[in-house]
């Protein structure tokens, strides 16, 4: 017992300097792909480009993210989590659905222009893999960028509480409205990506309240 103590306690060392080797080759990874992805699209960016970028080998790269589509969804994912964070706050506080809403389009507009190319490159990969797959995201498919990233759930939070406490129309329901405005907002980070977010947030609002609130 006492052996099996102390050779725990020998390797510890060794394991923690592995899970920090690990850490560290991940995050170069997604810094890279970022930059990648943002600077050359979708289509134009390998495994390849981003393994080298990064400094390790593409076995390396294909170890930490099994598909490229993995990899697109990691490094677009924690933009989507602020927007969710900020949809559960906006409900926890009882805040008004139409002003949540309004701040939440408007900081997807944002979000998509100021990281356009970034974006577009997620679109596009939305897109393939939708294409190939033909089918709408399963949540058990962890390899399906739009599970990895809850583009879709900031809205359909807030739409829900909207329609819940009667501030909403019931009819569309939130999962068909919801993501017929972020289909729109993706779709427009490739057809127009130097509109302003002004103009893309407008337009997405103007869609959102015709069709979800009363006439006053």
């Amino acid at each position: 017992m006492v052996v099996a103590h102390d050779e725990q306690r020998h390797d510890e060392p060794r394991i923690r300097a592995a899970r920090t080797k690990r850490n560290r080759t991940r995050a170069a990874l997604i810094a890279a792909a970022d930059s990648a992805f943002s600077a050359r699209g979708w289509a134009s960016t390998r495994m390849e480009d981003i393994a080298a970028d990064a400094g390790v080998s593409v076995a390396t790269a294909y170890n930490h993210f099994p598909t490229k589509h993995v990899l697109i969804g990691v490094v677009f994912a924690p933009h989507a989590t602020t927007l969710l964070v900020q949809a559960d706050h906006d409900i926890a506080r009882q805040r008004p659905a139409r002003d949540a809403l309004a701040d939440q389009i408007d900081a997807l507009a944002r979000l998509s222009y100021f990281h356009r190319g970034l974006t577009a490159a997620f679109t596009a990969a939305v897109l393939e893999y939708t294409i190939r797959t033909e089918h709408t995201p399963d949540p058990a498919d962890d390899l399906d960028p739009r599970t990895i990233v809850p583009l879709l759930d900031p809205l359909l939070h807030l739409i829900r509480y909207g329609q819940q406490t009667g501030q909403l129309r019931t009819d569309p329901s939130a999962e068909e409205i919801s993501s017929t405005i972020v289909n729109l907002l993706l779709v427009r980070s490739l057809n127009h990506k130097d509109e302003r977010p002004e103009t893309t947030a407008r337009l997405l609002k103007i869609l959102l309240f015709r069709t979800m609130t009363f006439p006053t």
